[in-house]
């Protein structure tokens, strides 16, 4: 066999224009390896074969390099936005790749007469006023439960709310005003949600001046309840003050990314500022980051983060970065100016110090909890005699009686669980209940693409049950010319209790027990656990889908919208079954006669 010829970019070179634009490296096999942006595509890519000042990492892509696409823009910011989208979708390895969370959490007041306090996740929409968004979901849900305690917001859904006809448990504690039962004017609703959007774009000193001016003008006028409400209202104020979490002299909007290294790994810090108030932080751990400078990292992160989605006027950097085009674009993107600082002074060097120091415990955090998996790896190889141990796959199936089969596969790669590569599969054409017959399917399903040479090959897999679906599985893997992969059935033993599970091994007549502390049982029950609860939790809303459309559908007369249209309005089946007759026949396209019709057959 002759050895293939050394890539020789100098014809493509040679015709590359002084022009923006992307360039995509690609492999003998038509893979993308790397995807990058230039302002002069043929300085920067004739830059990748100097023989000179060139690293290791790059050095080694550049020696899989059979071909070079490129792209020309019209600017260097539309070639920021093509490189951004061409990450996300290619995910070339070479590429410095981040987590794309698909949306982070606001707090919204909806457009109702009298609105609603909830947490929310998604597009923001015209009706409501959204505020945010926010590191986390706890960080959300604690500003509202705070902002319950001072103002007493509704946060119950419309089909509650609109169907109450007495106080519910929330007014009772002090945690609502009963807007629902008309125990507030629509006035003094609107004057408690008006403050809490002052608490939320963080001018506390407005509200609190606002409430002790009604409170004086009640006094005056001896409407000492009303009085004392306010007073309560301002003494939750300042206990709501001191329990936030960091607070700023200014009202800025404002994000703080820092990247820290230890030991040769990465983290990105990111910090949410909102009308002064620190929200909370984030961290980020880049994939095919090793050796890269973090000046790069930082750009990297800049880019595949806040292209296509909300961005603040200040974003705060502790490296320098070159963030011109990419300023010019999240200023178009968002519809106000974008400004990346890195030299910055007083409060907001703080703030840069303070994600640093964050980012450099979330790395110190990660490598105690490394170094405590890698010796349950290290472990579980030993004991099951494997050479190489980095990728586990389990699954499981989860049912009730035949009903809504769900089967589960999650991941363990690298030290960690990866739920981005979790798969949930619905198991139809089956006798109902045979745990076998779904083993295969799932199985059947979950490997046949790898057999194609699509995906990756896992070092171990964990089944879930005893001897009959191990041998199931087994019997895929061969049909699909892949038993060299090592298959382990997990079973819970004669006790059914933790710690006293068998392992079972194709070919071994004994089945393997651990001991109750044995770092390898560890793993296998984290890996278990988590394959157990992601197919339960898919078999739970299989089920509770089935069972409300099949209810709603069993009744003549009501057809796919009129179930939508009740559903909506009651927020789901039990609240069309604990509905009246009148409120039935409220609802668009229920006339009285199909309303009663409708509350029998539920109710039988």
């Amino acid at each position: 066999m002759t050895a293939s010829k050394p890539f020789d970019p100098k014809p493509i070179l040679d015709h590359l224009p002084l022009l923006p634009g992307v360039y995509r490296m690609l492999d003998a096999d038509g893979q993308v390896l790397y995807v990058g942006k230039a302002n002069q595509l043929k300085k920067r890519v004739s830059s990748y074969f100097q023989k000179t000042n060139i690293s290791p990492r790059i050095r080694l892509m550049v020696s899989h390099i059979a071909n070079i696409e490129v792209t020309i823009t019209r600017s260097e910011a539309e070639a920021l936005l093509l490189e951004n989208n061409l990450i996300k979708s290619l995910k070339p390895r070479y590429n410095i790749l981040f987590r794309d969370d698909k949306s982070y959490p606001y707090i919204v007041l909806s457009g109702h007469a009298y609105p609603r306090l909830a947490y929310y996740r998604g597009a923001p929409t015209r009706h409501n006023q959204y505020f945010g968004p926010y590191p986390n979901a706890n960080a959300a849900k604690e500003s509202i439960a705070l902002l319950q305690k001072v103002f007493r917001i509704r946060t119950c859904e419309d089909s509650v709310f609109n169907n109450r006809t007495r106080p519910c448990l929330l007014h009772q504690i002090q945690r609502c005003t009963g807007p629902c039962v008309n125990l507030i004017s629509q006035d003094d609703y609107a004057a408690d949600i008006r403050n809490a959007s002052l608490l939320l774009l963080g001018k506390q000193g407005e509200v609190e001046a606002h409430l002790r001016t009604a409170m004086e003008v009640a006094a005056e006028a001896l409407a000492f309840e009303q009085a004392a409400a306010l007073r309560d209202q301002l003494q939750a104020l300042r206990t709501v003050q001191q329990k936030q979490f960091v607070e700023s002299t200014g009202s800025t909007d404002a994000d703080i990314v820092a990247v820290a290294t230890l030991n040769g790994a990465l983290c990105v810090a990111l910090a949410m500022v909102r009308g002064g108030r620190h929200l909370g932080d984030k961290h980020f751990f880049p994939q095919n980051a090793d050796g890269q400078e973090p000046g790069e990292v930082l750009e990297a992160f800049l880019a595949q983060h806040y292209l296509e989605r909300s961005v603040p006027p200040l974003v705060l950097v502790n490296v320098p970065a070159a963030a011109e085009a990419l300023e010019e674009l999240l200023g178009e993107q968002s519809g106000h100016k974008v400004a990346i600082r890195h030299q910055v002074n007083g409060e907001r060097r703080q703030w840069l110090e303070m994600a640093e120091q964050n980012a450099l415990l979330a790395l110190q955090q990660q490598a105690g909890l490394q170094a405590g998996q890698q010796v349950r790896v290290d472990a579980l190889r030993e004991v099951l005699g494997l050479e190489q141990l980095a990728r586990i796959e389990c699954f499981d199936i989860s049912h009730t009686m035949g009903e809504a089969t769900v089967a589960s596969c999650v991941v363990y790669d690298n030290l960690a669980m990866r739920n981005a590569e979790y798969r949930r599969y619905n198991i139809t054409g089956i006798t109902p209940g045979d745990d076998y017959a779904a083993m295969r399917q799932a199985v059947t399903r979950r490997y046949q693409k790898l057999q194609a040479g699509e995906g990756k090959r896992p070092d171990l897999i964990l089944i879930d049950g005893g001897v009959g679906q191990l041998g199931m599985a087994v019997d895929v893997m061969a049909e699909l010319g892949l038993p060299e992969i090592q298959l382990v059935g997990v079973a819970k033993g004669v006790e059914r209790k933790a710690g006293l599970e068998q392992l079972i091994r194709p070919g071994e007549d004994e089945a393997l027990s651990l001991s109750p502390d044995s770092s390898a049982l560890h793993l296998i029950q984290q890996v278990r656990d988590e394959a157990h609860r992601f197919a339960i939790s898919g078999h739970r809303a299989k089920r509770g889908k089935i069972r409300t459309t099949s209810m709603l559908e069993e009744i003549e007369g009501v057809g796919e919208k009129r179930r939508r249209n009740l559903l909506a309005r009651f927020g789901g089946l039990r609240g069309v079954q604990l509905a009246s007759v009148e409120d039935l026949s409220q609802v668009e396209g229920i006339s009285l006669a199909l309303a009663k019709k409708i509350h029998q057959q539920l109710m039988a």
